[in-house]
């Protein structure tokens, strides 16, 4: 029984499953903001054009409900007279909500990957990823000694580096006994 609890403990507590409890956590509570934006700001103009105040409350009554005859005022009105209906206004609105939050997604994955690139091409990413033909080394422009294609300072002579293999202007700043 110990063993199965410390089992249980240390799948809770792996890095995954709490990364996916934040994520799910701020998943739902940007789908609460952005179901709030869909109903109260974007849906009420639009209800406004079709000559409705609320969108939500679109729908077509299929068959007329044995409580009391169409037309009903509201949905919940034709639901409670047990009418059946086709809710377009409710299946908009939730497709509406769908695009904002898609949208919202894809411009913070394009954040996110184009910051992976950026630090991919600052720090150096995988050998392994990189291509076939690609060169992994070059020359130093002061030694001529071989020093990785990433390196900005050469481990030989410990001059920088430009980025394509020729020299770079040092940088006063890390220069000791240079003033700037």
């Amino acid at each position: 029984m110990k063993k199965l609890i410390a089992d249980f403990k240390t799948f809770v507590m792996r890095g995954n499953l709490v990364e996916l409890a934040i994520g799910f956590t701020v998943g739902a509570t940007f789908a609460t903001v952005a179901k709030s934006l869909v109903n109260d700001i974007i849906m009420p103009p639009i209800g406004l054009l079709i000559g409705q105040t609320d969108f939500s409350d679109a729908f077509w009554v299929l068959r007329a409900g044995e409580g009391a005859a169409p037309p009903y005022a509201s949905l919940e009105a034709a639901t409670s007279a047990g009418a059946t209906t086709l809710n377009y206004g409710v299946f908009l609105t939730n497709v509406f909500t769908l695009l904002i939050i898609a949208a919202a997604m894809f411009m913070i994955i394009r954040v996110v990957n184009n910051m992976s690139e950026k630090l991919e091409d600052e720090f150096g990413g995988d050998e392994a990823e990189a291509k076939p033909d690609a060169p992994t080394t070059k020359k130093c422009a002061y030694c001529r000694q071989v020093v990785p294609i990433k390196a900005s300072r050469c481990h030989h002579c410990t001059s920088f580096l430009g980025t394509e293999g020729g020299p770079l202007r040092p940088d006063v700043r890390i220069t000791p006994g240079e003033e700037g």
